[in-house]
């Protein structure tokens, strides 16, 4: 199992297959980079990993309260991982709120390491403590590691002559020491990295270095009759390559540039900062030498009619942005439409309408991008399953924008963006070159040239502005077929309609394939995005179960693959999970006709895997001719899909 230690973390054996760990404190005691830093050590030491980081969604929320609470969960083992797990094994909280709001998924058992220093009144009422959790019985059910992180870290830089208030500051670095330590990790990359990250305050890179080797020298030397233990995870078998983490926000980048670089084209991105969009823009800007050109525009819709203004250019034009954002460029998306011209769109999804939840993560805007316009406005939508698969499906939003001539919309959502796992760089070589075509001589008869004569994919051809003898006019009133002059009536209207709803309807994707299970059967568990990790991990537990369920995830959500239909009716039942009240059950229901039932969940998390897990043993639980395993004992808990009698 993926998202647990197949054996507990009590010392009865040192070797479990994987390991959740949880760090939480407020937003300023650095949680993101303690995860961020242990993360880069247990890639280097081999083991499959996935994260999760948690933010508040104030930028700065006061110091000590419950909304102000940071956590960074990463689940790491020896076998394939494919979600950043369910309950921790081990939850670091450094103050009372990190307590308070990350104990409830700790596992019965599992270990909390407690910064004590910490929990005087002050933070204990702006937790909603009545009483010191330490000296009740709150923790009973858990291993309790008490420690003073605070005392020992001023203690561990005191010879560098900082005050308190900085030395506090090394405190993360003190806990990531610590955890070094449990999980037998190498302190040489951190060394090296914060000697660079300091280079210009080589006192404070000292500083950082001390306090993180004496919270590793405290594991070394500790009484092991306690709670502490060191525990080793195995490496995960792997095929020989060049691996590196990233997130998904890396991975947009880098396929956005990879399928530039394939259209032979220079890319420009125009873009607002929005969470969690931002990052895909600090990414671009770092790479220039690929000819990318990056503008911070000063709003949404200037930004998007700026990169439609690049494609018109001969660019390969893209933009991005979360919901709101994408809302706003609702009306330059039409025009991409109208026009006819590529346009690369990437929404990185966010809870709630309006400001909404805008650190956590959601699935709500798939009706957004498949109907969101005013218009007739078919467009291409493409949804990315984790953060390495955004690689490849930011160069297959490049590859479909080009050749059909249309804007394309890449969704991932929050938890993507952020996330990492590791990554086999691939061969450049093993990716099909689709080089982009200009015309550059009149296409009709007599030397006419016609800017909307349609090619066998439906596509118009792409006309660099200035090209002698190819001035035609562009604009977002319709056209008229071929010519592209203005024409206002009504069988014009009509065909162009048509003509723009076909070409989209013809994109040709990749049949759909199952990604666990067969061809046919009971259940069928449809996902999209970045539920596929708990859905992966759920169905195979449950068909280990000897339940007869499988599982489809949809890349392309439109147009959906052709051979899609048949697939979902060859089963008796399918099941929706989605992070939004039920977008893509509407969408199967209407294309279908099939009774796609819902499982729902709009909360800001992920799914748990037991969530998952769960669903499906109800589903079977009593269900003539199925002899369901066991069922999770919280399966009474979770929601029963709609519509299924047991």
């Amino acid at each position: 199992m993926a998202s647990a230690a197949k054996t507990p973390l009590d010392g009865a054996s040192t070797t479990p297959e994987a390991v959740v760990v949880r760090f939480a404190g407020d937003s300023g005691d650095g949680m993101q980079l303690t995860g961020g830093q242990f993360t880069l050590s247990t890639a280097l030491a081999g083991n499959d990993l996935a994260t999760f980081p948690d933010f508040p969604a104030e930028i700065r929320a006061p110091q000590g309260t419950l909304f102000g609470v940071s956590a960074f969960q990463i689940n790491f083992g020896s076998t394939d991982v494919d979600t950043a797990g369910d309950a921790p094994d081990v939850l670091v909280a450094m103050n009372p709120a990190a307590l308070k709001t990350n104990l409830p998924a700790l596992k019965p058992g599992g270990l909390v390491i407690v910064d004590e220093g910490e929990f005087g009144k002050r933070n204990l009422d702006k937790a909603k403590y009545d009483t010191n959790p330490l000296e009740d019985d709150t923790l009973a059910k858990y291993d309790v590691l008490k420690l003073d992180i605070s005392a020992r870290t001023i203690e561990a830089v005191k010879p560098f002559g900082l005050g308190n208030k900085d030395a506090l500051r090394s405190k993360n670095m003190w806990t990531l020491g610590l955890a070094l330590w449990m999980f037998d990790r190498d302190r040489k990359p951190i060394h090296d990295w914060l000697k660079a990250k300091f280079k210009s305050k080589p006192e404070i890179a000292e500083a950082n270095i001390a306090a993180l080797d004496a919270g590793h020298a405290y594991g070394e030397t500790a009484e092991l009759a306690g709670p502490l233990r060191q525990v080793h995870v195995d490496p995960v078998p792997t095929a020989p390559g060049l691996y590196r983490t990233l997130t998904g926000a890396e991975a947009v980048a880098l396929g956005l540039v990879a399928g530039a670089r394939l259209l032979r084209l220079p890319m420009f991105f125009g873009g607002y900062p929005i969470t969690p969009a931002s990052a895909i823009l600090h990414h671009l800007v770092r790479m220039k030498e690929f000819n990318v050109t990056t503008f911070q525009a000063e709003d949404e819709i200037a930004a998007i009619c700026a990169a439609i203004g690049a494609s018109y250019a001969g660019s390969l034009g893209v933009t991005s942005s979360s919901g709101p954002g994408i809302a706003l460029k609702t009306e330059a998306i039409g025009l991409g439409i109208m026009t006819e011209l590529p346009l690369v769109i990437v929404n990185s999804q966010r809870g709630g309408p309006s400001t909404g939840l805008p650190t956590k993560t959601e699935q709500s805007d798939l009706y957004q991008a498949v109907y969101g316009r005013n218009g007739d406005a078919p467009m291409p939508v493409i949804a990315a399953r984790s953060p390495a698969d955004a690689f490849e499906c930011a160069i297959e939003a490049c590859r479909i924008a080009v050749q059909y001539m249309t804007p394309v919309m890449l969704l991932t959502d929050g938890y993507i963006a952020n996330a990492a796992e590791p990554w086999k760089v691939p061969d450049p070589e093993i990716f099909e070159r689709f080089p982009a075509q200009f015309l550059d001589q009149p296409n009709g008869p007599d030397g006419q040239l016609l800017p909307y004569k349609r090619d066998d994919k439906g596509a118009r051809p792409w006309i660099k502005p200035g090209t002698p003898g190819l001035m035609h006019r562009i604009g977002g009133i319709e056209k008229a077929v071929d010519t592209g002059h203005i024409d206002y009536s009504p069988g014009n209207h009509q065909a162009m309609t048509d003509a723009r709803k076909a070409k989209i309807e013809g994109i040709r994707v990749r049949d759909q394939q199952v990604s666990v299970g067969t061809k046919s059967g009971k259940l069928a568990v449809v996902g999209w995005g970045s539920t596929y990790g708990p859905i992966h991990q759920a169905v195979n537990r449950a068909r280990r179960k000897g339940l007869d369920v499988s599982h489809i995830h949809l890349r392309h959500i439109w147009p959906l693959p052709a051979n899609l239909e048949a697939l979902l009716k060859s089963y008796d039942n399918v099941l929706v999970p989605e992070m939004n009240t039920g977008q893509l059950k509407t969408l199967l229901r209407d294309q279908y006709l099939i009774d796609a039932q819902p499982l729902t969940k709009t909360s800001g998390q992920p799914f748990q895997i037991a969530e998952l897990e769960g669903a499906i043993g109800k589903f079977f639980d009593g269900v003539e001719g199925n002899e369901g395993g066991e069922v999770p004992p919280n399966a009474d808990q979770l929601p029963n899909p709609v519509g299924v009698e047991k």
